[in-house]
């Protein structure tokens, strides 16, 4: 029996434009990145039987061509730039245009093995909300940066009310972004499993359910690689290089990392051993809260998995009085 082929197409994603091209094949398309592009490019694919596409991330303009394209049931890889450029430089491909580009993404995802599956499109919006509320967070630590090396009364003033009016909206956010969680009750009671677990705070437990879905459903070392807080090995013949973490979701390891700040040091028993023996070994003191933001997440991948809440102790079965 022959071996069934997917045909598989490449899209480089710009701002204005899509060039799209079928593996081992040389024809080529170019549309506008709009919703009418974005239709005829599904037709053009249906023809062609293409299968399964893949797209480099591009700043957030391809969200909406692979939201449309998962619409229409096509198999989707979502690849990063460094993945693909990656696998030019193994082919000796080096040359670079949006064409070249678009053919050279088809290839890399006609050689994926496997695809991983969509996430859930409820916390696609979800995922946006927070990323504002980050940006929020961001632009009040700016100015509290200026508020500290400022002298004049009047300019310090204006400081801490944009810093106050910031921190309200912020509040807002949040309390809007929960609101819309908990609308569906699945969600709802994932966010209550991660927020069980002491330490984890409840805009930790957000980020943490909204950055990372596959909570509950993949391995621990699985969940730390996502993260970027799985250590790597750095060794070569005799030299053996320090332990290293490296790639991941930037937004979830800060969320991460700074609720094991305070997680390890007053709200956590068990992160509280960890960096104690950690810093009593000889190590880092960043070094320690890499590895108790990974003891976070890996406990609250199995809070999720079991469906429990989080306990401080496993309680103990009472031992029958002796007959």
């Amino acid at each position: 029996m022959a071996k069934r082929i997917t045909i598989c197409a490449g899209i480089d994603t710009g701002k204005h434009k899509l060039d799209v091209a079928v593996d081992g094949s040389s024809e080529q398309l170019r549309v506008d990145n709009t919703a009418g592009g974005h239709q005829a490019l599904v037709e053009w694919l249906k023809c062609r039987k293409v299968k399964r596409v893949g797209i480099e991330a591009s700043g957030g303009y391809e969200q909406a061509v692979v939201a449309e394209l998962r619409r229409k049931r096509f198999v989707v890889a979502l690849f990063q730039p460094k993945q693909v450029r990656a696998y030019g430089t193994f082919h000796l491909l080096l040359a670079k245009n949006d064409k070249i580009d678009a053919a050279l993404i088809a290839m890399c995802t006609a050689a994926v093995k496997t695809v991983h599956p969509a996430p859930d499109p409820r916390l696609q919006p979800c995922a946006e909300h927070l990323t504002m509320i980050d940006q929020i967070t961001e632009d009040i630590a700016r100015l509290k940066n200026r508020l500290e090396s400022c002298r004049d009364t009047r300019i310090q003033g204006i400081w801490k009310a944009q810093i106050a009016l910031l921190a309200k909206s912020k509040r807002a956010e949040l309390k809007a972004l929960l609101a819309a969680i908990r609308k569906h009750p699945d969600l709802a009671a994932r966010l209550d499993l991660i927020y069980s677990v002491a330490g984890c705070g409840l805009p930790t437990a957000v980020a943490v359910l909204v950055r990372m879905p596959e909570i509950g459903n993949i391995t621990r070392e699985r969940a730390s690689a996502l993260s970027g807080l799985a250590p790597y090995d750095d060794d070569s013949g005799k030299r053996s290089g320090a332990r290293h973490i490296e790639g991941g979701r930037e937004r979830l390891r800060w969320a991460l990392y700074n609720a094991a700040l305070a997680a390890s040091s007053r709200w956590n028993p068990q992160l509280k051993a960890l960096y104690g023996r950690l810093i009593a070994a000889g190590k880092p003191h960043k070094c320690a809260l890499v590895a108790c933001a990974r003891k976070l997440l890996v406990t609250i991948n199995a809070v999720v998995a079991r469906g429990t809440p989080w306990m401080a102790e496993v309680p103990q079965l009472a031992k029958l009085p002796a007959v």
